[in-house]
């Protein structure tokens, strides 16, 4: 369940929200004395807490503080910051797997930083969301990818089925911080808030090995990049990222390339009426990026017709599928193949070998990832995923028990699907039956 904002600070981003809305030209000059209020730290130390997230370089957890006293820790970081005597500690680089393999670096900061960057946040996402544009759909309040999905799916029913797939090549890594910075001071002139975001961005990384040999990068002397793991950075990103949609409607481009753009954070896809339009509107991505200090990665971005080939954007894939029972075929939007991959290997690594935990808290792991799994893909035609992902739980759950009770593979009963999904409580995606 998230935590509601309280009423002192749900008034007051209002407040900034309609400013910011009913004088689009109007630059805020006096801002940093409301990060350090200590309603607002207190909020965004819950939501820290509420968000998780191991430890950064100096190893302090949330029971670290609580235990030392929480009210103490808050005024420390108060007066910190009310007294510009704050400084931001090193991150911590560690790496996350991706979907399609490998790792993806992960900047973590100290929860002290967590929560200072949360309380900016809290005081500047209302002034900057009051110039977002309705096309971007990432990390937003009451904005989700699933919404962006629906969108896309709804423009591709609508005829717009040629469709640039694009990918910013690194895009967090390479955002230039003084383009950034003048694009954050369109809007908030406050020199103590620009420079503490100008802090976050300077912050050095320290990376372990494994034999706890420590080596520092970035830091002060780099010029582009807002560390992945921050709490400022998708706001950041989302604010950079609003020149090149600002800039596609204020040159009125999606009437005059007959297109829709539809953005989640650093993703996007264009799609078009025509072949001609979708080139043109790539082309005039190209020289956007260009301007902007980005570029679109070659190898990733390419123009489709959607009636003839599938894409892939925030884990669905868009394309010709069929209707089983006519024949028909239709333009669907489906879980992608890598999504199912990927969940198949964590629902392995639960019910691996290695696990010895009891099977209550082995199904309540288990069932936290399907219900959430099934949670984000929820829309579009889904049925045929849901089968082969009960399938796959079905025999590794299988494979698990008779591990557990040494069960021979003949013995069966004690297995079937109704005491799997039932009996042992197992969350099933598909109750629809076959036929």
């Amino acid at each position: 369940m998230s935590l509601t904002t309280p009423n002192s600070i749900r008034k007051f981003q209002r407040k900034l929200y309609r400013k910011a809305k009913r004088e689009p030209d109007f630059r805020f000059y006096s801002l940093y004395d409301k990060i350090y209020r200590k309603d607002v730290l207190n909020h965004a130390y819950r939501l820290v807490k509420e968000n998780g997230g191991g430890p950064g370089v100096d190893e302090q957890t949330f029971t670290d503080i609580e235990a030392e006293g929480l009210t103490d820790w808050l005024e420390d970081l108060r007066v910190d910051l009310k007294e510009f005597t704050y400084e931001p500690s090193p991150l911590k680089r560690v790496g996350i797997e991706k979907e399609t393999g490998g790792t993806r670096p992960l900047s973590i900061p100290t929860i002290r930083d967590r929560v200072a960057q949360m309380a900016a946040k809290l005081v500047l996402e209302p002034v900057f969301e009051a110039d977002f544009r309705d096309q971007a759909y990432g990390y937003r309040p009451n904005k989700s990818a699933q919404g962006a999905v629906k969108e896309v799916h709804d423009n591709l029913k609508e005829g717009y089925r040629h469709v640039v797939d694009a990918d910013v090549a690194g895009y967090f890594d390479n955002i230039p911080h003084d383009q950034l910075l003048k694009a954050v001071a369109n809007r908030v002139s406050d020199g103590s808030v620009l420079a503490l975001i100008k802090a976050w961005l300077k912050v050095p990384v320290i990376e372990e090995d494994d034999e706890g040999n420590r080596t520092y990068s970035e830091g002060k002397s780099s010029t582009k990049g807002t560390p992945q793991g921050g709490v400022i950075s998708p706001l950041l990103a989302n604010i950079y990222i609003n020149r090149f949609l600002k800039a596609w409607e204020g040159y009125g481009k999606g009437e005059y390339y007959d297109a829709v753009l539809v953005n989640y954070a650093d993703d996007f896809v264009i799609l078009s009426r025509g072949n001609s339009g979708a080139r043109k509107a790539l082309e005039w991505t190209e020289w956007a990026m260009d301007q902007m200090g980005l570029e679109l990665n070659e190898d990733k971005t390419h123009l489709l017709f959607a009636d003839e080939e599938d894409f892939d954007f925030l884990g669905y894939t868009f394309g010709r599928d069929y209707y089983r029972k006519t024949g028909r075929w239709y333009l669907a939007a489906k879980p992608s193949a890598k999504s199912v991959k990927s969940l198949k290997k964590r629902v392995k690594r639960i019910l691996g070998p290695s696990n010895k935990a009891n099977w209550d808290f082995v199904k309540g792991e288990l069932n936290q990832l399907l219900r959430g799994w099934a949670n984000y893909y929820s829309y579009g035609s889904r049925l045929l995923a849901y089968r082969s992902i009960d399938q796959y739980v079905y025999d590794a759950i299988s494979r698990f028990i008779r591990r557990r009770r040494k069960i021979s593979s003949r013995a069966t009963r004690i297995l079937q699907r109704e005491v799997v999904f039932g009996d042992l409580g197992v969350r099933r995606l598909c109750h629809k039956p076959r036929g």
